[in-house]
């Protein structure tokens, strides 16, 4: 089971994009499954120091995103982006969630939804 694994991970990339950002590297790296499925590995990448041993490494958290999750993946990637830049969050009727308002430090208000892991994994599983 491991060394299957370590086969998965060990593919190469059929298209690579690199992003630098301040001290990250994101990786975003197309890959394909023993059945010819592409999938996307997405990797970030921030150097460290270790104080112990006096030398530089890289430490690295990878996510995993198959085709049939793209479109959901990018909605809210999108919808909180959206958010970020205008402060209001999008409507979205697949996902029903409970809002919350706040006022910022300007008096203006935020609405913003709670979403709660045991809804996704039910809601996502009937979109």
């Amino acid at each position: 089971m491991e060394e299957m694994e370590n086969k998965d991970r060990d593919r190469e990339e059929i298209f690579s994009r690199a992003v630098r950002a301040g001290k990250r590297t994101y990786f975003f790296d197309v890959k394909a499954t023993v059945g010819e499925e592409y999938y996307i590995t997405i990797t970030e990448s921030k150097r460290r120091f270790n104080n112990e041993q006096g030398k530089f490494f890289y430490e690295k958290h990878k996510l995993f995103l198959y085709k049939e999750d793209f479109d959901k993946f990018a909605n809210g990637l999108s919808d909180v982006v959206e958010f970020i830049r205008t402060g209001k969050a999008p409507y979205r009727p697949e996902i029903v969630t409970d809002t919350i308002t706040e006022e910022d430090s300007e008096g203006v208000k935020i609405t913003a939804r709670t979403i709660e892991f045991e809804d996704l994994s039910t809601d996502s599983d009937n979109n």
